[in-house]
């Protein structure tokens, strides 16, 4: 029988983050995974949380990738956790004795807050300071991007969370998994940032990709992008496509409901639609035309999630797109908001 030392050597904790309302989701998530091995605890409602589970750091992150959940976003591991009286002394104390770090490495430090963290300390201030110190204990390189390991630092008014991963270890190697990419001049629309997102979160390589059909294209966000890689796009609308978008020779736009246009068959390696419908009468418009998606080739589709019960949602759109089209992956990505994407291959 374990005793309870071993039982405390076995456990690992983690901070997990989702999308603002939807950490009860990740949470749900967590608790299938790990059954009755897990205890949560709120540190900003339905979007942060600690979660404590009964076996080591590397077999709970392990799993987490192996079955990567919807709506868990990040996760950074705790190895260690204090009460904090909000100095930089406290921080840097605590850093150089309980954190241990290779020679060398190159690390990024990234640092999060509570809003009730009092701005007498600045993260750049504290990034700073810990940089400088891991540079003198162990001769760091400090970076912000492709790094070799993060130190992961969360700060609430009392109590400091830290820990080291490796980038991929944390699910994003983003901070909070919030990713940011910089808005273009003359951008159609925000849109566009979450095709760039799913393409990362889903190991995509869209210049792979030779003729896109985009289904509800308008106003020709997620069409930019894949014209951008150098794809033909036909685009599919009732309503206008942004007309910089019209003058590009390699697309096609059909002013149309995609229930009344046809194509040859096999006519496209890759089917996008980022449609604000019910989940399933997207499914049903969607099925129609997987005659004109080749053989292997790629879905990538926005699920709405309008009456807050995600699991099922989801669960209904696979049904309804089966066996057409297979599940690969879903996730909410940071640029959801009340839905998720998923990424499906025709069989």
């Amino acid at each position: 029988m374990m005793t309870e030392l071993e039982q405390i050597a076995h456990e690992s904790m983690f901070i997990g983050t989702a999308n603002h309302g939807y950490g009860q989701h990740a949470q749900e998530e967590i608790r299938r995974l790990f059954e009755s091995k897990v205890k949560f605890q709120h540190i900003i409602p339905a979007e942060v949380f600690l979660f404590q589970i009964q076996e080591d750091k590397d077999a709970v992150i392990n799993k987490l990738l192996h079955n990567e959940p919807m709506f868990l976003r990040h996760i950074q591991p705790v190895d260690v956790e204090f009460d904090w009286d909000g100095s930089m002394d406290e921080l840097l104390r605590n850093a150089g004795s309980e954190l241990k770090l290779d020679n060398g490495m190159k690390t990024a430090i990234q640092i999060r807050k509570t809003e009730q963290v009092g701005s007498d300390i600045s993260s750049t201030e504290i990034k700073r300071a810990l940089d400088e110190l891991f540079i003198k204990q162990w001769s760091i390189v400090p970076v912000a991007k492709e790094s070799d390991v993060i130190v992961s630092i969360y700060l609430t008014p009392d109590k400091a969370y830290m820990g080291i991963s490796k980038p991929e270890q944390n699910l994003s190697d983003w901070s909070g998994g919030a990713i940011r990419f910089r808005k273009e001049e003359g951008q159609v629309s925000r849109a566009k940032f979450k095709l760039l997102e799913a393409e990362r979160a889903f190991g995509l390589d869209l210049l792979q990709y030779r003729s896109g059909l985009d289904i509800g294209a308008a106003p020709g966000g997620w069409t930019s992008l894949l014209l951008e890689r150098g794809m033909k796009v036909t685009a599919v609308d009732p309503a206008k496509l942004d007309a910089g978008l019209l003058r590009n020779p390699k697309l096609t736009f059909l002013q149309k409901n995609a229930a009344d246009v046809t194509f040859q068959p096999q006519s496209f390696d890759l089917l996008v639609c980022d449609m604000s419908w019910s989940p399933r009468q997207m499914a049903k418009l969607v099925k129609g035309l997987l005659y004109a998606l080749q053989t292997g080739g790629t879905a990538i589709i926005t699920v709405k999630l309008m009456h807050k019960k995600p699991f099922q949602a989801v669960k209904e759109l696979v049904e309804d797109l089966s066996p057409d089209l297979v599940f690969q992956k879903g996730k909410q990505l940071f640029h959801n908001r009340e839905e998720l994407t998923v990424f499906l291959i025709k069989s």
